[in-house]
C-alpha cells in the first residue's frame, strides 16, 4: 500500500514536551491524509522524537513505513537504520554534491518529493530556510 510521503524539518534542540503534539499529528496525517511513508533525517532532537513517534504510530498501523534519509553515499558512510525504521533512502543524484552540501540537497530533494511537512521551528537557522523553501513549494506543513 503505497500513498503519501511526509518528511519532518526541525532544530536539533527539541525538548521532549512536543511528543503528544507529535503523535497527534503523524496520527492524524495516516487516517486522515493517506500518508503511509515517513522520512527522517538522523541529525538531532527533533529527528529522534519524530521517529519515535511514527514508531509508535506503527503499532497501529503496521503497514506505515519509516525511512532514515541518509544526505552521504552509503558506501561512504555506511549505516544499519536504527530499530523501527524499514531502511534508508540515499537520494538520486546525490553523489555529485560536495559534502558541505549534503546535508541541505537531502533535504530540498525531500521536500520536493513529499506531500507534506511536519516542522517543529522556533528559531533561525537551517531548519527555519527549510520550512520557507517548502512554504513556497505550497507545501502542506503541520506544525507541532
Amino acid at each position: 500500500m503505497i500513498g503519501k510521503r511526509c518528511f519532518f524539518i526541525g532544530h536539533r534542540d527539541a525538548m521532549q514536551d512536543i511528543v503528544p503534539a507529535l503523535e497527534r499529528t503523524v496520527e492524524a496525517l495516516i487516517t486522515a491524509h493517506g500518508v503511509t511513508e515517513f522520512f527522517v533525517g538522523g541529525y538531532g532532537g527533533f529527528d529522534c522524537l519524530a521517529a519515535g513517534a511514527v514508531i509508535r504510530a506503527k503499532r497501529s498501523h503496521p503497514y506505515i513505513m519509516l525511512e532514515l534519509l541518509l544526505p552521504y553515499h552509503p558506501s561512504e558512510r555506511p549505516i544499519e537504520p536504527p530499530n523501527g525504521f524499514g531502511g534508508t533512502f540515499y537520494p538520486p543524484g546525490m553523489e555529485r554534491v560536495p559534502r558541505r552540501l549534503a546535508i541541505l540537497k537531502a533535504n530540498r530533494y525531500m521536500v520536493d518529493h513529499s506531500d507534506c511537512i511536519v516542522a517543529y521551528v522556533r528559531h533561525p537557522g537551517n531548519a527555519r530556510n527549510l520550512l520557507e523553501y517548502a512554504r513556497k513549494r505550497s507545501i502542506p506543513v503541520w506544525e507541532v
